[in-house]
């Protein structure tokens, strides 16, 4: 397998549109549609000021995005500290177990020391596939309960 890590930038968004269809034809539980307004808000996040501190990284095999992952960076006045944060990573399905997403995650983890950002903070997915692939990532360590809550 090719596989091929680049960042994602505007000019990459029908890729990534692709990867949205192709992923809910193999798993449909992802909650949003894409339609114009989804489609609309991604570009203009390309655009909009407070994306500056955002890194997304695109896996690609064979011309196609297979997987993605996305996150942020936090400046902390409680510490002085700089971290990331990792929003989001998805693997469509009949590429997962293929080494992927630790690809992805290597990938990441270079950006985010050229940057000087030493600490990756995650959500985790309840499924258990999520939490085989976190615990598997070297240096990590699960600890402290996510929340979410809506404003």
């Amino acid at each position: 397998m090719n596989l091929e890590i680049r960042q994602y930038t505007r000019d990459r968004i029908p890729d990534v549109l692709d990867f949205e269809r192709r992923l809910r034809e193999e798993e449909n539980y992802y909650n949003w549609p894409i339609d114009d307004k989804y489609i609309r808000s991604v570009e203009n996040s390309f655009e909009d000021p407070a994306f500056q501190t955002s890194l997304s990284l695109l896996a690609y095999v064979d011309g196609k995005v297979v997987g993605r992952m996305d996150t942020t960076m936090i400046a902390s006045h409680f510490d002085g500290s700089k971290k990331a944060y990792l929003d989001w990573i998805c693997v469509i399905k009949s590429y997962r177990h293929l080494g992927v997403a630790q690809r992805m995650m290597e990938q990441l983890l270079k950006c985010l020391r050229q940057r000087n950002i030493d600490t990756l903070i995650a959500l985790t997915a309840a499924n258990e596939e999520a939490q085989r692939f976190y615990r598997s990532i070297p240096n990590s360590v699960m600890r402290d309960v996510g929340i979410w809550i809506d404003v």
